[in-house]
């Protein structure tokens, strides 16, 4: 009980900061100097950095010790990542030598700082098993499929003969022979004398023959009309039976193109409504990640915050502001601003307070050692 009774403590008024509480509080500021995108999760206590890189978003945890920076701060990051400043067994604990190394003159910001900088040089990978290490992969928001924005895109058929239709990468399916294809029209191989039509169908034309008959009941008047006279020959070839089954085939093609058009107009309505329906549907999974990935962030948050170090951190914290209190207690009854039966009660229970935090703390700590940062239990 030598302890209880040590000098006591000035006048009753708040007491200035102590050199290492200033110093705790120009490392904070430096932190907050150096990165603008720093949270404050309890105040001189933690902090956290999100950063992302390779389309992942990572968090860097900064917890300050009570007697920081006497003592080194705790630095990890989650989800947990494969990484040479990162502790192999648990992916989340950093261990640079900045921070090893880590003293009354150094700077915490800078620190920090450096730590990001390496981890931009060389991205962690985020680590999809191991022991103690929370299943980050189940949710990782990267393994959604990419959502491309939809477009309709009209583009005419070449026309002319020869011209093919363009062979893309990726479109819409080919229609089925009903809709659009012209199945009756008698298919060849392409050659000289054939021509390429649309659907990729083959319009073989009619075999010209070495011998016309019709001309061997012709006088030799006749045949040279025919051979001087244009309008005859126009009118002579008119008549010829390979001509008429071309113009017949025509017409029979104009009537099938013009049926496929009426019936393509006619779809339109049922088109754009399913093209709406589309994009409603679209606007709803796009709504539907967002809010994902939000709740997704969020868990990871809180998950981080109920991590064995964290939990660690807060204790020992709390077991110091206990033990504070408690010779707060013991002064006060030395200086006679209360009586022995106040100061026993007040006190015990204080001191019983510490120690059971101070238990605490050594069994969170022997849990980290053994088990990792995320311990399927304690």
């Amino acid at each position: 009980m030598n302890w209880l009774f040590s000098s006591a403590k000035g006048s009753g008024a708040m007491p200035a900061l102590s050199g290492l509480q200033q110093q705790r509080q120009r490392q904070i500021e430096a932190l907050r100097a150096a990165h603008s995108s720093l949270t404050e999760i309890q105040k001189d206590v933690e902090y956290r950095i999100p950063f992302t890189v390779n389309n992942s978003t990572i968090s860097v945890n900064i917890l300050l010790p009570p007697q920081f920076p006497q003592e080194k701060p705790v630095v990890s990051v989650y989800p947990p990542v494969g990484h040479h400043l990162v502790d192999s067994n648990n992916g989340t604990m950093v261990t640079s030598p900045l921070l090893t190394n880590f003293g009354m003159h150094s700077d915490l910001g800078k620190v920090v700082q450096s730590l990001l900088d390496e981890f931009w040089k060389s991205p962690p990978a985020l680590m999809t098993d191991g022991n103690g290490s929370f299943p980050y992969n189940m949710y990782k928001p990267a393994a959604m499929a990419p959502y491309p924005t939809p477009s309709f895109h009209y583009s005419p058929r070449p026309q002319g003969p020869g011209a093919a239709p363009a062979e893309t990468g990726r479109g819409p399916p080919r229609a089925p022979a009903p809709y659009g294809l012209i199945t009756d029209l008698p298919l060849a191989v392409p050659t000289a004398e054939s021509q390429a039509g649309v659907n990729g169908h083959v319009y073989k034309m009619p075999d010209i023959p070495e011998i016309f008959p019709e001309l061997s009941d012709l006088s030799v008047s006749q045949l040279k009309q025919l051979s001087e006279e244009e309008d005859v020959l126009l009118r002579f070839t008119v008549t010829l039976p390979q001509l008429k089954l071309i113009s017949s085939d025509k017409e029979h093609l104009v009537s099938s193109i013009v049926a496929v058009a009426k019936k393509n107009l006619q779809m339109e309505p049922q088109l754009e409504g399913k093209r709406q329906e589309m994009l409603y549907k679209y606007d709803q999974l796009t709504q539907m990640k967002s809010a994902f990935e939000t709740k997704l962030q969020r868990q990871h948050e809180l998950s981080e915050s109920c991590s064995v170090s964290a939990l660690q951190a807060r204790v020992k914290v709390s077991a110091h502001q206990a033990e504070e209190e408690s010779e707060e207690t013991a002064d006060n009854f030395l200086e006679g601003r209360s009586d022995i039966d106040d100061f026993l009660s007040s006190f015990m229970e204080k001191r019983t307070l510490c120690h059971s935090r101070r238990a605490k703390e050594e069994k969170l700590q022997q849990s980290i050692n053994t088990h990792g940062q995320f311990p399927t239990s304690i």
